[in-house]
Protein backbone atom coordinates (compact mmCIF):
# COMPACT_ATOMS: atom_id res chain seq x y z
CA UNK A 1 0.00 0.00 0.00
CA UNK A 2 2.70 2.45 1.09
CA UNK A 3 4.63 1.81 -2.45
CA UNK A 4 1.18 2.80 -4.04
CA UNK A 5 1.03 5.72 -2.33
CA UNK A 6 4.32 6.49 -3.49
CA UNK A 7 3.70 6.32 -6.66
CA UNK A 8 0.58 8.39 -6.59
CA UNK A 9 2.85 11.06 -4.64
CA UNK A 10 4.89 11.08 -7.78
CA UNK A 11 2.10 11.33 -10.57
CA UNK A 12 -0.29 13.97 -9.47
CA UNK A 13 2.41 16.72 -9.62
CA UNK A 14 3.74 15.10 -13.02
CA UNK A 15 0.18 15.05 -14.12
CA UNK A 16 -0.40 18.82 -13.25
CA UNK A 17 3.03 19.53 -14.70
CA UNK A 18 2.44 17.80 -18.43
CA UNK A 19 -1.11 19.43 -18.99
CA UNK A 20 0.50 22.65 -18.38
CA UNK A 21 3.17 22.12 -20.46
CA UNK A 22 1.59 20.36 -23.77
CA UNK A 23 -1.90 19.65 -25.23
CA UNK A 24 -3.21 19.81 -28.20
CA UNK A 25 -5.25 22.35 -29.86
CA UNK A 26 -8.65 22.10 -32.08
CA UNK A 27 -9.80 24.42 -34.87
CA UNK A 28 -13.28 24.29 -34.97
CA UNK A 29 -16.00 25.16 -36.59
CA UNK A 30 -18.98 25.26 -33.80
CA UNK A 31 -22.90 24.92 -35.24
CA UNK A 32 -24.28 27.86 -35.34
CA UNK A 33 -21.30 29.77 -33.56
CA UNK A 34 -17.76 31.25 -34.47
CA UNK A 35 -15.20 28.96 -35.21
CA UNK A 36 -12.49 28.76 -32.37
CA UNK A 37 -9.54 27.37 -31.31
CA UNK A 38 -10.12 24.40 -28.31
CA UNK A 39 -7.61 23.20 -25.93
CA UNK A 40 -7.18 19.52 -24.06
CA UNK A 41 -5.61 16.15 -24.69
CA UNK A 42 -7.39 13.60 -25.23
CA UNK A 43 -10.50 16.27 -24.94
CA UNK A 44 -10.77 19.44 -25.84
CA UNK A 45 -12.05 21.33 -22.79
CA UNK A 46 -11.01 25.27 -22.67
CA UNK A 47 -12.24 27.75 -25.45
CA UNK A 48 -12.40 31.05 -25.70
CA UNK A 49 -15.52 33.11 -24.16
CA UNK A 50 -17.38 34.47 -26.98
CA UNK A 51 -19.39 36.50 -24.48
CA UNK A 52 -17.10 39.22 -23.54
CA UNK A 53 -12.51 39.13 -24.34
CA UNK A 54 -10.24 37.70 -22.37
CA UNK A 55 -12.78 34.96 -20.78
CA UNK A 56 -13.01 31.39 -21.10
CA UNK A 57 -15.56 28.30 -21.81
CA UNK A 58 -14.37 25.44 -19.57
CA UNK A 59 -16.31 22.22 -20.12
CA UNK A 60 -15.70 20.10 -16.29
CA UNK A 61 -16.25 16.51 -18.15
CA UNK A 62 -14.03 16.61 -20.33
CA UNK A 63 -11.24 18.08 -17.94
CA UNK A 64 -12.31 15.16 -15.65
CA UNK A 65 -11.56 12.53 -18.10
CA UNK A 66 -8.38 14.46 -19.35
CA UNK A 67 -6.76 14.09 -15.43
CA UNK A 68 -7.34 10.54 -15.24
CA UNK A 69 -5.48 9.85 -18.28
CA UNK A 70 -2.56 11.94 -17.41
CA UNK A 71 -2.61 10.48 -13.78
CA UNK A 72 -2.93 6.73 -15.43
CA UNK A 73 -0.32 7.64 -17.83
CA UNK A 74 2.14 8.46 -15.10
CA UNK A 75 1.21 5.67 -13.03
CA UNK A 76 1.76 3.59 -15.39
CA UNK A 77 5.54 4.64 -16.44
CA UNK A 78 6.56 5.37 -13.17
CA UNK A 79 5.50 1.99 -12.55
CA UNK A 80 7.71 0.28 -15.65
CA UNK A 81 10.54 2.71 -14.47
CA UNK A 82 9.96 1.32 -11.03
CA UNK A 83 13.37 -0.66 -10.80
CA UNK A 84 15.90 2.15 -11.82
CA UNK A 85 13.66 4.79 -9.46
CA UNK A 86 14.32 2.31 -6.52
CA UNK A 87 18.29 2.38 -7.53
CA UNK A 88 18.31 6.25 -7.08
CA UNK A 89 19.50 7.85 -3.53
CA UNK A 90 16.93 8.37 -1.13
CA UNK A 91 17.79 12.39 -1.24
CA UNK A 92 17.82 12.69 -4.69
CA UNK A 93 14.42 11.06 -4.71
CA UNK A 94 12.99 13.47 -1.84
CA UNK A 95 14.49 16.96 -3.83
CA UNK A 96 13.17 15.98 -6.96
CA UNK A 97 9.83 15.01 -5.26
CA UNK A 98 9.72 18.43 -4.06
CA UNK A 99 11.10 20.15 -7.10
CA UNK A 100 8.39 18.26 -8.77
CA UNK A 101 5.64 19.73 -6.38
CA UNK A 102 6.86 22.71 -6.02
CA UNK A 103 6.59 23.12 -9.90
CA UNK A 104 3.40 21.66 -9.42
CA UNK A 105 2.18 24.02 -7.14
CA UNK A 106 3.19 27.06 -8.93
CA UNK A 107 0.76 26.04 -12.11
CA UNK A 108 -1.73 25.35 -10.14
CA UNK A 109 -1.85 29.27 -8.78
CA UNK A 110 -0.92 30.45 -12.47
CA UNK A 111 -4.30 28.06 -14.07
CA UNK A 112 -6.10 29.44 -10.16
CA UNK A 113 -5.51 32.95 -11.18
CA UNK A 114 -7.00 32.13 -15.16
CA UNK A 115 -9.86 30.39 -13.83
CA UNK A 116 -10.75 32.83 -11.13
CA UNK A 117 -11.80 34.99 -13.78
CA UNK A 118 -15.28 36.60 -13.16
CA UNK A 119 -16.32 36.51 -16.98
CA UNK A 120 -15.18 32.80 -17.31
CA UNK A 121 -17.92 30.38 -18.08
CA UNK A 122 -17.98 26.29 -16.84
CA UNK A 123 -20.10 23.62 -17.76
CA UNK A 124 -20.00 20.23 -17.16
CA UNK A 125 -19.93 19.17 -21.43
CA UNK A 126 -20.28 20.61 -24.32
CA UNK A 127 -24.09 22.15 -25.46
CA UNK A 128 -23.30 22.05 -28.95
CA UNK A 129 -21.86 20.48 -31.96
CA UNK A 130 -18.94 21.17 -33.79
CA UNK A 131 -16.82 20.40 -36.78
CA UNK A 132 -12.93 19.60 -36.51
CA UNK A 133 -11.06 21.45 -39.32
CA UNK A 134 -7.82 21.25 -38.26
CA UNK A 135 -5.71 19.83 -34.96
CA UNK A 136 -2.25 19.79 -33.69
CA UNK A 137 0.04 19.33 -30.47
CA UNK A 138 1.56 22.71 -28.80
CA UNK A 139 4.42 23.16 -25.68
CA UNK A 140 3.47 26.08 -23.83
CA UNK A 141 6.44 28.47 -25.13
CA UNK A 142 5.01 27.56 -29.00
CA UNK A 143 3.53 30.37 -31.16
CA UNK A 144 -0.76 30.39 -30.51
CA UNK A 145 -2.07 27.96 -33.89
CA UNK A 146 -3.51 30.27 -36.42
CA UNK A 147 -4.53 27.58 -38.85
CA UNK A 148 -7.15 29.85 -40.42
CA UNK A 149 -4.33 32.20 -42.14
CA UNK A 150 -3.96 28.75 -44.30
CA UNK A 151 -7.52 28.59 -45.73
CA UNK A 152 -7.22 32.47 -46.68
CA UNK A 153 -4.28 31.17 -49.16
Amino acid sequence: MAARRKYLFAAIPLSIISMALFTKWWYVAVVDGPTDIFKGFPLPFVCSGWHTSLSLQIFIAPFLFNVAVYLMCWLLILQVLKAPLQRMAAIWRRTLGIGLWALAILVMLAVGFLASNPDNIYRFRRTYEMEIRATGYQFIWEKEPRPWDEDEK
